[in-house]
């Protein structure tokens, strides 16, 4: 009886490996249901030996391959990072399309095909062509997006399951086309309230770095040539201090600043520095309020799409943890799942967080006692979209006057600078005229 190896997910996620001796491919696959496994994984032993022994051959030329064999290699190289993703914009656009198809009565399969023949981005419709040979191969639709993690996050993966398992699977793609849409949409209004304050920093630091670098060294040597042996004002001496620190020590100032930025980042990366972060994101003067709103807006909203589609209450809170985006508002989840575990209820741990204003926890008490929770969860998130479109007007009708000052305040104080010694050597000239002719008289 042949061996088939496998990788599998249990239910709480985690990844586990072996072997199984039955019959054939489905047989593993059923096997693994029984024992309660979610498999993304099952190939027969010797056709992965066979497998590995092709990709060491392909690597090393072939038989016969030589120069050609190397060129194949060369051509299949993928960059880490920068291979197997999906824009949201794309897949967005797929989900939309497929339950469309699904809903106008095509079967999946079929309007899998449909959509690979289409599909104009080459790393979507690759996978796409995946997930049809899945199926083909007796796999669930689930199980075929599983094994596409960087594409499809578990809550895409879990709606999908919950609406294969309760026959609803159009109106899940809907709804998730639908969450997709509105996350979309509040990204792109951060995006593009971001974009201004960027846009004059950046402007901001060029203006700065060629005023430093090449034209305030010039005006230190006319002034030395106006006013030989005279003191400069003491705002002019400190501009040009800092002017030759820059100018003189350019590479050293890039190299600190560069060292900085890495410093911040690694910073970020620990479990106290994100935390630290995430905390000082939510209560940022200006920008916090938006944060903060889309922060609740997704939670709200990722949560009520999930209960009512089915998925489990404890199974839809993990995924809001881990899709939460902010470790401060992941805490809260986290406190809401073991709340909710031990037979408790949602608003306590929501309002022992700090981070749910009373409204929402309000609402969400009444949706709780009332069993219209899914609704009253997607009411605050379309509340907070709303909100959120207002905080981000009023922030960025806040920022072009701030930023536009700081600018004038910044190019207005070098320039100031460097006129003072004009001004005093204007004042020299009129107390030498005055005194020249008083002698006169």
């Amino acid at each position: 009886m042949p061996k088939f190896s496998y990788v599998a997910m249990d239910s709480r996620g985690k990844e586990t490996k072996g072997t199984l001796e039955v019959g054939n491919q489905n047989e593993a696959i059923g096997r693994l249901k029984e024992m309660g496994f979610f498999p993304t994984k099952v190939v027969e032993v010797d056709k992965a030996k066979e497998k590995a022994e092709a990709k060491t051959k392909t690597a090393k030329g072939g038989p016969g391959g030589g120069k050609k064999g190397a060129l194949n290699v060369n051509l299949s190289i993928k960059i880490p990072g920068l291979s197997g993703r999906v824009k949201g914009k794309i897949l967005t656009a797929f989900t939309r399309q497929l339950a469309t198809l699904v809903d106008a009565g095509l079967p999946l399969l079929r309007g899998l095909r449909v959509l690979e023949k289409q599909e104009k981005n080459q790393t979507l419709k690759g996978i796409i062509g995946e997930l049809a040979m899945s199926i083909e191969g007796g796999s669930t639709f689930s199980e075929g997006l599983a094994q596409h993690p960087k594409v499809f996050n578990r809550l895409f993966v879990n709606m999908v399951k919950a609406g294969e398992l309760g026959g609803v699977l159009e109106v899940v793609l809907a709804r998730l086309a639908d969450f997709m849409e509105k996350a979309q949409k509040i990204k792109g209004k951060v995006i593009s309230a971001m974009f201004y304050p960027v846009a004059v920093m950046t402007v901001a630091v060029v203006i700065l770095a060629v005023l430093m670098i090449w034209v305030v060294p010039k005006f230190k040597d006319i002034f030395k040539d106006m006013l030989p042996g005279k003191p400069l004002p003491g705002f002019t001496r400190f501009v040009l201090g800092i002017s030759d620190a820059i100018a003189n020590n350019f590479i050293v100032t890039a190299i600190c600043s560069v060292v900085v930025i890495a410093a911040f980042v690694a910073f970020v990366k620990t479990r106290f520095g994100r935390r630290l972060f995430d905390k000082f994101k939510l209560n940022m003067p200006i920008l916090g309020t938006v944060i903060s709103k889309v922060a609740i807006s997704r939670f709200t909203r990722t949560l009520g799409t999930l209960v009512s589609s089915g998925v489990p209450i404890l199974q839809a809170l993990t995924i809001v943890k881990e899709t939460s985006g902010n470790v401060i508002v992941g805490s809260a989840v986290a406190a809401v799942h073991e709340s909710v575990k031990e037979g408790e209820t949602i608003t306590a741990p929501l309002e022992a967080s700090n981070v749910f204003p009373p409204m929402v926890i309000s609402m969400v008490d009444v949706g709780e006692q009332t069993g219209a929770l899914p609704e009253m969860l997607m009411k605050i998130a379309d509340n907070y979209d709303e909100e959120v479109d207002n905080a981000v007007a009023a922030m960025t009708s806040l920022l072009e006057p701030v930023m536009i000052v700081f600018l004038a305040v910044i190019v207005g104080s070098i320039v100031i600078a460097l006129f003072l010694p004009l001004i005093a050597l204007m004042d020299g000239l009129s107390e030498a005229g005055g005194q020249e002719g008083g002698g006169a008289d």
